[in-house]
C-alpha cells in the first residue's frame, strides 16, 4: 500500500469539464448574436477572425470583441451600427452559452459526491483569473464538493503554473506534506511534471480533450479515461474507503 494519502487536488479545465467544446460554443454563439445584431460578415470568417484574436491576445484578454471589429472594415463590415451594440451582442451570445451549457464531465459530480464523504481534503489548483474560475466551478455546480479553504487559483495566489510553488503554496496553506497529496490534470508539461518533481501522486486525465496526445518529460502515477477510475485506486493503493454512489 502506497503512503497516507491527505488530500486530492484537481485541475479545473479540460479535467472537471470540456473547456475546449464550451469555448468553441460560446465563441461561435457570440459570433451569431453579433451578425444577427448588424455584424455584415459570414459566420466562418467571423469565427476564424475572433480565434486569431483570441490567439493573438489569449483567451483571459477582456476585449476580444472590441480587437474583432477594429481589424474589420466599418464600411462593409458595420455601416452604420454602434460598434458598442456589436460588442455587446457577443459578449451577451458567450455569456448566454456560459448560462445554458456549461457543465462537468457526467462522471465527474458523482465521483466527487463520494469523495466528499471520505477523510480526503479535496480541492482544486487552477490556472487562470480567480473570479473567472471561480464562475467556473459555481456554474458547474461543483463548489459544494471542495472544502472552501482548498479553491487555489494561480492569479490570485500570484503563482502560475508550471511553477511547482504554486502547488506547495497550496500544500502548506492546506498544512499537507506535498507527498501525501493526489493531483489531477490533463496537461502533462503544465500538471504532471511540476507535481511530479515535488513527490505528488500525479494522475492524467486522458479523455481526448486538447492536451491527449501531448508528452510530458516524465510519467503519471496513474492516467485515466474517467473518474470513475479514481475511487477503485484510492480503495486498492492507498486504503482509502470511499463509499458507494447514492
Amino acid at each position: 500500500m502506497a503512503a497516507k494519502l491527505a488530500a486530492i487536488l484537481f485541475d479545473l479545465d479540460d479535467t472537471l469539464f470540456s473547456t475546449s467544446d464550451f469555448a468553441q460554443r460560446a465563441r461561435r454563439n457570440a459570433i451569431r448574436s453579433m451578425r444577427a445584431h448588424g455584424l455584415r460578415l459570414d459566420e466562418e470568417t467571423a469565427f476564424r477572425e475572433l480565434g486569431e484574436v483570441i490567439a493573438e491576445f489569449t483567451s483571459n484578454y477582456g476585449n476580444h470583441f472590441d480587437k474583432l471589429l477594429s481589424r474589420l472594415p466599418r464600411e462593409t463590415c458595420w455601416p452604420g451600427v454602434n460598434p458598442a451594440i456589436l460588442v455587446a451582442a457577443g459578449v451577451i451570445g458567450y455569456h448566454e452559452t456560459k448560462s445554458l451549457e456549461l457543465r462537468p464531465f457526467e462522471d465527474v459530480p458523482p465521483v466527487l459526491r463520494r469523495l466528499a464523504r471520505t477523510p480526503l481534503v479535496l480541492g482544486v489548483v487552477s490556472a487562470g483569473l480567480e473570479i473567472k474560475q471561480c464562475e467556473k466551478l459555481i456554474r458547474l455546480g461543483l463548489l459544494p464538493h471542495f472544502r472552501s479553504d482548498a479553491i487555489f487559483i494561480s492569479e490570485q495566489i500570484g503563482i502560475g503554473k508550471p511553477n511547482p510553488k504554486l502547488w506547495t503554496t497550496a500544500c502548506a496553506r492546506l498544512g499537507v506534506d506535498p507527498r501525501a497529496v493526489m493531483y489531477v490534470g490533463d496537461n502533462p508539461l503544465q500538471d504532471i511534471d511540476p507535481c511530479n518533481r515535488l513527490g505528488m501522486v500525479t494522475v492524467r486525465s486522458r479523455r481526448g480533450t486538447r492536451h491527449n496526445d501531448a508528452a510530458g518529460a516524465t510519467a503519471p502515477t496513474y492516467e485515466i479515461r474517467s473518474f470513475a477510475e479514481l475511487p477503485p485506486i484510492l480503495v486498492r493503493d492507498f486504503g482509502i474507503a470511499v463509499p458507494d454512489g447514492d
